[in-house]
């Protein structure tokens, strides 16, 4: 098990090698595993890639966010700008029916709301737009419509992880309550973690995977 000082330096070093990051902005603190990143972005992009980056690192068990986007001049936008070239990105977007995602910006935030039938809908929505100038957050309430079988997606599931994971994934214990999926067990790293958390959102009408794993 790594110690915080090797789990920092760990997190410092994939910051400085991820290359849409600035990471001489972040600070990194550590304390039995739980990591604090601080400091000032330019965007919203940014902010997402250094936290997606930091929980890469293995030995990391959770993430505290203190960073503060701080727009550029050149990058600031009204919210009707915005929401025109959000509104442009999703109706050309291919992974979406038309009109199934609605939007409303304020103070830059921009909040999804509508009904799609994947999960990878959602993610790809926000995906989208997260690096449009002037964006400072997305919040994601889009829902996923409904049309599962417990036994059916329980069975989906754990074929995935047999596909996909490694042996020691065979840890994980599915548990499936109408169309939300409950994952517990052991993880050795967040890798195996998101794994699991993506085959189970892969299966059709699945609308909450609700994470209880722990860390081996």
């Amino acid at each position: 098990m790594k110690t915080d000082t090797q789990l920092q330096t760990d997190i410092m070093e994939e910051l400085k090698f991820e290359p849409s990051i600035n990471a001489a902005q972040i600070g990194v603190a550590v304390k039995d595993g739980i990591v604090t990143l601080s400091g000032q972005v330019h965007n919203y992009s940014e902010k997402m890639d250094t936290e997606r980056a930091a929980l890469r690192v293995s030995g990391v068990k959770a993430l505290v966010i203190e960073i503060e986007i701080s727009l550029l001049d050149i990058s600031k936008r009204t919210d009707a700008d915005i929401a025109r070239a959000a509104e442009n990105i999703l109706e050309w977007s291919t992974f979406l029916p038309n009109n199934s995602v609605k939007l409303i910006v304020e103070d830059g935030w921009i909040s999804l709301s509508g009904a799609v039938d994947w999960q990878y809908q959602r993610e790809a929505s926000v995906d989208s737009i997260r690096h449009l100038m002037g964006v400072t957050g997305v919040i994601n309430d889009i829902t996923i419509k409904s049309r599962v079988n417990s036994s059916v997606v329980k069975s989906a599931i754990e074929a995935a992880l047999k596909r996909r994971a490694s042996c020691e994934t065979q840890e994980i214990i599915v548990n499936v309550q109408g169309d939300e999926v409950v994952l517990s067990g052991k993880v050795h790293n967040w890798s195996e973690r998101d794994l699991a958390i993506h085959s189970a959102w892969c299966v059709s009408g699945v609308r909450n995977v609700e994470d209880k794993m722990t860390f081996a």
